[in-house]
């Protein structure tokens, strides 16, 4: 088959691709997406803002940091409905713009395409020059091409691997581990290598496997696309019945497509995109530039292949956004807003008051009721915070058992008192009320619970 990148190398264990080195305009823009997109990658685990790491997800001590704010498994609802925003962002982006996040932002897309492939680029050359290489027996050319590959593979897996653990661990913990003595990190260190060579897997052997089988997003392309979704597609309408380019002759009769299967040849997942919408398709848009550079140089119009919409492609008709993306965005845009909501609510101390189980209340000869609480509270900022406890009473008193004045950063304190209340002023056998705990003059955490007493 002319088009096919396929063959198989005995020293491989299963059969790899071999797609054409690509280029234009799209790829230009793709790279430069990737730059961005890798800086971020790298360098969020070791800015900080407000003291905090950037961006960090510790879920071996519960504590996760975005952009300095602080969350703790009491904000748990908050991850909940962030993880639900982005489910739905990504069904409300690939019903508009279909698998663009595949080909665009992808992190194992981004490194495959944009840093893995492009050192095989460089080192073994394109794609007929890696396939010669492979089936050639073992010289010293060839050792030297393949340990340089690998090594560099090696090296970038090792830094990616030291990143996500930063992300995990925490840059700080992550430099005491490569700084200190192996024998006091001796889980880290082995959890340093364990995902080097993971990630070397994935990008030497698995590859655009990840992709094509492993990742659930390209089979739910079925259900979350429509007609009028923008996906790179063949406008087969204009490109068929193709033909072979004859020199010094035009034939009306063919269509623009001459079958020089370069769309084929470029693709990293190695499918035909002139056969129609298919889940190994990653919207990378390799095809786009390879099939426009054929159409300048034989003088037709360009996105043959291009960003099309079914209906397009069928009916001509323009691209527009249908009712089924409005009814994703709405839902979006209410979850934002209540997302949004909640954050501008979230206080920086989390309190829990509850009477103490077991317990009534007392009734004292001065003529007030007393009820027992435990009370927990829970620092969410990364300073130490000095803290007084009061009612929105004034004429209630609070008499502690145990007290700490300082609230500890990332940690919490337990607190246990009684509050006392004047007898003439209950009118229930149950009332509500608001404690309210004082940082500086300002009231920073507020909870409310029930007292009891006789009336």
């Amino acid at each position: 088959m002319k088009a096919s990148q396929k063959t198989k190398p005995k020293s491989y264990g299963r059969e790899f691709l071999y797609p054409k080195k690509p280029a234009g305009k799209l790829y230009n823009y793709r790279k430069w997406v990737s730059y961005v997109l890798l800086g971020c990658l790298f360098s969020f685990p070791f800015l900080r803002l407000n003291d905090e790491q950037l961006v960090l997800l510790n879920f071996l001590e519960r504590k996760f940091v975005f952009f300095g704010l602080i969350f703790t498994p009491q904000d748990f609802y908050l991850f909940a409905l962030a993880m639900l925003i982005f489910i739905i962002f990504i069904v409300c982006f690939t019903v508009i713009l279909g698998r663009l996040w595949c080909g665009w932002a992808c992190p194992q897309t981004i490194f495959m395409e944009l840093v893995f492939r492009r050192i095989e680029y460089w080192i073994e050359g394109d794609a007929n020059q890696q396939r010669k290489l492979d089936a050639q027996p073992w010289t010293i050319e060839k050792v030297i091409k393949k340990g340089s590959k690998h090594f560099l593979f090696l090296l970038i897996s090792f830094a990616i691997a030291n990143t996500f653990l930063a992300y995990i661990i925490s840059s700080a913990t992550l430099y005491r581990i490569i700084t200190e003595p192996i024998a006091g990190h001796l889980t880290g260190f082995l959890s340093i290598w364990l995902f080097t060579f993971i990630f070397y897997g994935v990008f030497a052997y698995v590859r655009e496997i990840v992709c094509t089988v492993i990742c659930p997003y390209g089979r739910l392309q079925g259900v979350l696309l429509d007609n009028q979704s923008l996906i790179v597609a063949y406008n087969e309408n204009r490109g068929e019945p193709r033909a072979h380019l004859q020199k010094n002759t035009v034939d009306l009769a063919k269509g623009d497509c001459i079958d020089c299967g370069l769309c084929v040849q470029v693709c990293p997942t190695g499918i035909d995109i002139r056969n129609g919408t298919q889940l190994e398709c990653v919207n990378c848009t390799a095809c786009i530039d390879s099939c426009n550079e054929v159409m300048v140089k034989i003088n037709r119009p360009s996105n043959l292949i291009g960003f099309h919409t079914n209906d397009f492609i069928k009916s001509q008709s323009p691209f527009k956004i249908g009712l089924k993306a409005y009814g994703y965005s709405t839902v979006l845009l209410v979850l934002l807003i209540a997302f949004s909501s909640l954050i501008y609510k979230r206080q920086d101390v989390e309190t829990t008051v509850l009477r103490a189980s077991g317990t009534l209340y007392q009734l004292n000869k001065d003529k007030t009721v007393s009820n027992l609480y435990n009370a927990e509270l829970i620092n969410k900022t990364n300073r130490d915070i000095k803290f007084s406890v009061r009612t929105n009473d004034s004429t209630d008193r609070i008499k502690f058992i145990q007290m700490p004045e300082i609230l500890p950063k990332d940690g919490s304190t337990h607190l246990t008192f009684f509050l006392i209340k004047k007898q003439a002023n209950l009118k229930s056998f149950k009332s509500n009320v608001v404690f309210e705990i004082l940082s500086g003059g300002k009231v920073v955490s507020r909870t409310s619970t029930s007292f009891f007493s006789q009336p």
